[in-house]
């Protein structure tokens, strides 16, 4: 992947994008897949090792949360106002969070990044270059990891830990007439994306299917070669 020191959007041209000591590691994958959980584990086992680490993730904004909350609570956000909403959580907290932290050589953990909206919008039906250029201001990270999983082993996961809501199952698509069944067209539709995007951008992709433990195992692999050390400190 392309180091978060390499950019190429607008970010550079009223933020001081020099210098950058921290490393930016990105979780995808879709809705249930288990990013939280090894967002946790990869936070834990890198304070550890005496890294200082800080975590960030989609309607963390200070400036943006309770607008998206109560946008969504409604269910009546149209397409374009639910991008751009998200594209302005996401600005916020690169500008306020993720480029402060990097600077001052913290390791940023982002769980989903722009590609969790690339996916979104691609499966709404937009030009998927409208919403890359929409967010073309954000930092290339340093390392993304993608849980991949398929349609028929994600859905027992998100029936145990609560069951599907509105815009997880992407209801404002109107894919079935029922939560389940437009749930599970939804995400099938996302998956599909998230393994083109994955393709194209060289996610080291991680098998979601196998336990929890040994998808952490794997993480700390990965992170260890971004950050030249070994999993065994």
């Amino acid at each position: 992947m392309p180091s978060a020191k390499k950019d190429s959007g607008v970010a550079s041209t009223y933020l001081n994008l020099k210098d950058l000591k921290g490393k930016l590691i990105a979780i995808e994958g879709t809705d249930g897949v288990g990013r939280s959980t090894q967002m946790e584990l990869l936070q834990q086992w890198l304070e550890v090792q005496g890294y200082g680490v800080i975590n960030t993730g989609w309607t963390r904004s200070n400036l943006m949360r309770k607008s998206i909350e109560l946008a969504k609570a409604g269910n009546m956000l149209d397409r374009m106002t639910f991008s751009l909403l998200y594209a302005t959580d996401f600005a916020d907290r690169l500008e306020n969070q993720i480029i402060p932290a990097l600077k001052s050589g913290f390791i940023v953990l982002a769980d989903r990044y722009i590609y969790t909206a690339w996916a979104r919008d691609w499966v709404r039906g937009k030009n998927p270059q409208w919403i890359r250029d929409v967010l073309s201001f954000a930092l290339n990270p340093d390392l993304v990891i993608y849980l991949r999983i398929d349609i028929d082993n994600l859905i027992p996961r998100v029936i145990e830990s609560g069951g599907m809501n509105y815009w997880e199952a992407g209801m404002d698509l109107h894919l079935a007439d029922n939560l389940f069944d437009n749930f599970k067209k939804y995400q099938k539709m996302l998956i599909d994306k998230f393994d083109q995007i994955a393709e194209e951008q060289k996610f080291d992709v991680v098998d979601a299917r196998k336990s929890v433990q040994d998808i952490h195992e794997t993480i700390k692999s990965r992170v260890s070669l971004i950050l030249g050390k070994s999993t065994a400190l």
